[in-house]
């Protein structure tokens, strides 16, 4: 009983404090908080990069920028764009690649294959996990299991056709009809 008087008192001055012309106090969610942890606890590859474009008021929209440091996308840059939902980590974050990229797993569109932004997202994982995940997509590519159907199967029956798409796309060019700008 004594705690709930406590807690309509702290109500009172809380907003006597607003009624003298100071801002309220903004109330983070749970999925803030989460994040927030999230983010404090990052330990990111070497190759890896964050970056807030909306200021570091704005923790659920962010950008990650990979630049792998082996195997096909050797010398790359290659950003996503992070949107953290209000409920995370009950509901994965939304990805999507910024970069225009020739890859198996990521269409043209930017969207990702990868499994853990999707049916097998579980609240224990972090953002630290999906890092790892996207970074691990430049490093051993999956021609199994694509959204980009071309890439996967020039990866698995031409492996050295697939190389040589990959350099002609990170440099500035054509694969195929579609254009690919320069990301080295």
């Amino acid at each position: 009983m004594i705690k709930l008087f406590k807690v309509k008192e702290k109500q009172r001055e809380l907003a006597a404090e607003n009624a003298n012309g100071k801002p309220p106090v903004k109330k983070q969610s749970a999925g803030e908080l989460r994040l927030h942890k999230d983010i404090s606890e990052l330990n990111l590859p070497k190759t890896c990069t964050i970056s807030f474009p909306n200021g570091k008021d704005d923790l659920m929209n962010f950008e990650v920028t990979i630049r792998p440091d082996e195997g096909y996308y050797l010398g790359g840059s290659f950003v996503f764009s992070f949107q953290i939902s209000t409920v995370y980590p009950h509901e994965a974050p939304k990805v999507k690649c910024k970069t225009k990229v020739y890859h198996p797993n990521i269409d043209l569109e930017g969207n990702v294959c990868l499994n853990i932004l999707r049916e097998d997202w579980k609240p224990v994982l972090n953002i630290n996990t999906i890092i790892y995940g996207l970074y691990h997509l430049f490093t051993e590519p999956n021609h199994e299991d694509p959204l980009n159907p071309d890439a996967a199967a020039v990866l698995r029956d031409n492996p050295k056709m697939f190389e040589s798409n990959v350099r002609r796309a990170m440099a500035g060019g054509y694969v195929g009809q579609s254009f690919f700008a320069r990301c080295i």
